[in-house]
């Protein structure tokens, strides 16, 4: 179950690393603002193509020889995982070395070939645009939140059920395989995690909900389409996996409380591996089809505008420092979804905090 549970999650990751330059908005390359005069530029899709073939064959090979290794040797799960996350990590590695080679590669294309030197720079705003906002509101993410503190409040009234040892973590077959001493708080230690992380996704979404929405000045019937979709897919997976790993692990806090409930049943496998597999699915869903909306059809553009060069405010074109934009996630350069603006400490306080205190109740409060 380790191998067929890594396998998938690593096959994921070469499909979602292979394809991103092809999801991204399509006036940014490898992180690089283009001007939408020139996303035709031959040499742009030659460094797509490079990137994504040297990806997937590395990836691939990678995966096939680690299945092959573990097919034919008897390992325990224990090193299955261990080589499976190494490959993981390895492959985000190589991506990212190739995403920097290519990022250089079309910011001196870019620079070279003066592309915004004769063009004048606008911004373009839909004062209607949050009308057409189709984000989930965000007491819907409060829903899981109501959910878990029941099943702390039901943890306390059945507390003598508890055992001596409360499970902590939860191997892929879905038995505990780590423990530790019964105590009121690691009674409720993986429920109140969950509650911490169910405010933070709550957080995560309402910051979402109100940055900046930004339209091309060029093409602004295809970006509108992009942030408007974007906004409304990205909220509902968002919800869905906060959904689905309240749903997993509830269903473990009952069978600690009630060990017996779900004795013999094919649920404790079920359940881990059904929840990978919506989080895996829903999130190449996701990326496919925000990819697609601002490419669906082409449009006639003014040749002496574009839109404002925000590079200075990406470091390698990841990383997005404005103390000037009051926004605190604003969508990716390279992949799909939001990332911080680092520039704005209320997201450090949305993302950092909740792992600082869940780290220190880990490690000081058990």
């Amino acid at each position: 179950m380790a191998l067929l549970i890594f396998f998938v999650i690593i096959l994921s990751l070469v499909i979602v690393q292979t394809l991103i330059p092809f999801l991204v908005k399509k006036t940014v390359v490898f992180g690089v603002s283009i001007p939408e005069q020139n996303i035709e530029e031959p040499k742009l899709a030659q460094f797509k193509k490079q990137y994504a073939i040297a990806t997937f064959t590395v990836s691939a090979i990678s995966l096939v020889l680690y299945a092959a290794w573990a097919l034919i040797n008897q390992l325990s799960d224990e090193q299955i995982v261990i080589v499976g996350a190494s490959i993981q990590f390895a492959i985000i590695i190589f991506s990212i070395s190739l995403y920097f080679y290519f990022h250089g590669k079309t910011k001196q294309l870019k620079q070279a070939e003066k592309w915004t030197e004769n063009l004048k720079q606008v911004t373009v705003t839909d004062l209607n645009i949050r009308n057409q906002d189709e984000m989930l509101p965000w007491y819907v993410y409060t829903l899981p939140m109501i959910v878990t503190i029941g099943l702390i409040i039901y943890t306390f009234m059945n507390y003598d059920l508890l055992p001596n040892e409360i499970p902590t973590h939860w191997g892929p077959n879905g038995e505990p395989d780590a423990f530790t001493e019964k105590t009121p708080f690691s009674a409720i230690q993986s429920s109140l995690f969950l509650l911490i992380m169910q405010m933070m996704f709550t957080g995560i979404h309402i910051a979402t909900k109100n940055s900046g929405i930004k339209l091309s000045a060029t093409n602004a019937i295809a970006s509108k389409r992009r942030q408007l979709g974007m906004r409304k897919y990205s909220s509902w997976l968002l919800f869905i996996v906060l959904l689905v790993i309240t749903i997993m692990m509830s269903f473990f806090q009952l069978t600690t409380i009630h060990p017996n409930l779900f004795e013999g049943s094919l649920l404790k496998l079920i359940l881990p591996f059904g929840a990978l597999a919506i989080i895996l699915i829903g999130t190449i869903i996701f990326a496919l089809k925000v990819g697609r909306l601002d490419k669906e059809e082409s449009t006639v553009i003014e040749g002496n505008i574009t839109d404002i060069d925000d590079d200075q405010y990406w470091k390698g074109g990841l990383w997005y420092f404005n103390k000037n934009d009051p926004s605190i996630f604003v969508e990716k350069r390279f992949g799909v979804g939001w990332t911080i603006n680092f520039a704005n400490p209320l997201g450090y306080l949305i993302i950092i905090l909740p792992i600082v205190i869940i780290l220190f109740a880990t490690f000081f409060m058990n």
